[in-house]
């Protein structure tokens, strides 16, 4: 077994996938951070509210006023680097860690493909990406035309990780059988030339819940096997062009399909490096390479283990679900950060109440005072978040000189289309609970089941 293993660490392959992935990493992220910028969503989500929801642990992470505009730059100016590999080490440490600080300014704005993002970007960290055609080759008067295997293998089993897991999580009662959320999503596209009615019908529903089931499970080991690899990628193309037409989800889909063309032989990325080539030939250089080598990565002890540990954890953080009693779906307790996939649609209502706990008096806060109308639509469903905001009112009404302050809030949430039902014990004093990894019990229970992953 030791032997087989070494014998895999010790297979070289073409440098060119991981170059076509550096360079379609990093302007899929310059063009995303440009758009968020044009956009003005800078100053929407990180600037105008009054209050932001920190995660658990990074509370001391925050939006910094208007230089936040200075970080959206530097993290532009990096993938930027990225793209050409120039300084292609610094480069993309500083990418990782600007683009995880604006994920972590404010759990509010939540995607499972930040995450995607700032998992791939650190796992580049400790790859060659700028090994072949880079600008870093330019300087160093060399390039290595051929790479440990496992550093390309490394991406296609990140990128695995993230479909399997996924489809694993489709396997259940109302994606499956009800066809939720996307029965409730699916018919506001009515519009659409050509597929509008078909967008109303149920049979359709519940054939994308099952074909998209499917797809994810599937997808990795079609793009693993050569012979399936081209219907496979077709299928890639066609299955995020046509979500992105069904929803706003920005640049995810473009940002899957390029990265997985890392699953393609080398041949095809010679062939994008030379349209490349072929683009920018009247910038040729003065400078000519030299040397080409191979590369052998010389800090390979260290950096094993610091992969096998971000590996260990991706495979076990989406079951951590499974240390709580209740319901993911209601609770969301352990859902983030497990590749679960538009699986929820949730409406709630959540007013809160501030009590004087000696004379009884008390007051409703107008939430619109203190949140925006996306962070109080997050907020209304979602435990950890009306937990938090709970806390900030409290902090907020004694620096006014309030006393002996409880509150209490009245919550209501509709899961998946069901009628709405009652959220949080409207009993439990929020100021006396503290947010842990424990289970929250002050969740009422779900009055439904949902079988399955």
């Amino acid at each position: 077994m030791k032997y087989q293993i070494q014998k895999y660490l010790n297979l070289k392959t073409s440098a060119a996938p991981l170059a076509v992935c550096r360079i379609g990493f990093g302007l899929m992220m310059l063009i995303s951070i440009i758009r968020f910028w044009t956009y003005g969503w800078i100053e929407k989500l990180y600037i105008n509210p009054k209050f932001h929801f920190t995660y658990y642990g990074f509370d001391w992470i925050k939006p910094i006023g208007n230089y936040t505009y200075i970080l959206f730059a530097i993290c532009g100016l990096a993938a930027l680097f990225v793209a050409m590999g120039l300084k292609y080490r610094i480069a993309i440490i500083t990418f990782f860690l600007s683009f995880t600080y604006i994920e972590l300014m404010d759990k509010t704005t939540y995607l499972n493909h930040y995450y995607f993002i700032s998992m791939l970007s650190f796992l580049m960290c400790f790859l060659p990406a700028n090994a072949y055609y880079s600008v870093d080759n330019l300087i160093r008067k060399k390039q290595y035309n051929q790479i440990p295997r496992w550093t390309i293998d490394s991406i296609k089993l990140l990128i695995s990780i993230v479909y399997f897991c996924a489809g694993l999580a489709k396997i259940n009662s109302d994606w499956l059988f009800k066809a939720m959320p996307l029965k409730i999503w699916l018919p506001s596209k009515y519009d659409l030339p050509f597929i509008g009615e078909t967008l109303m019908q149920h049979w359709f529903h519940v054939a994308m819940s099952w074909s998209g089931m499917l797809y994810d499970l599937m997808i990795p080991f079609l793009l693993l096997f050569r012979k399936t690899r081209i219907f496979a990628f077709v299928l890639v193309v066609f299955f995020h062009l046509f979500t992105r037409v069904l929803f706003p989800i920005g640049m995810f889909p473009y940002v899957m399909i390029v990265s997985a063309l890392i699953f393609f032989d080398a041949n095809i990325h010679e062939r994008i490096l030379n349209l490349f080539r072929r683009l920018f030939k009247r910038f040729k250089p003065k400078s000519e390479i030299t040397k080409i080598e191979t590369l052998t990565i010389s800090n390979r002890k260290i950096i094993l283990p610091i992969l096998i540990l971000f590996f260990s954890i991706q495979f076990i953080l989406p079951w951590r679900y499974l240390w709580y009693p209740n319901e993911l779906f209601w609770t969301e307790e352990g859902y983030r950060f497990s590749w679960r996939v538009m699986l929820i649609e949730k409406t709630g209502y959540a007013e809160f109440k501030v009590v004087d706990g000696k004379t009884g008096q008390f007051f409703l806060v107008d939430n619109s005072d203190f949140l925006t109308p996306f962070q109080e639509k997050e907020m209304s469903t979602q435990p950890d978040f009306i937990l938090q905001y709970a806390n900030y009112l409290e902090q907020h009404f004694e620096s006014q000189g309030h006393q002996n302050i409880e509150i209490y809030v009245d919550s209501f949430v509709a899961l998946n289309g069901r009628r709405s039902q009652r959220y949080i014990d409207p009993k439990v004093d929020l100021t006396k609970e503290k947010e842990t990894f424990k289970p929250k019990n002050w969740i009422l229970p779900f009055k439904d089941e949902i079988k399955g992953l």
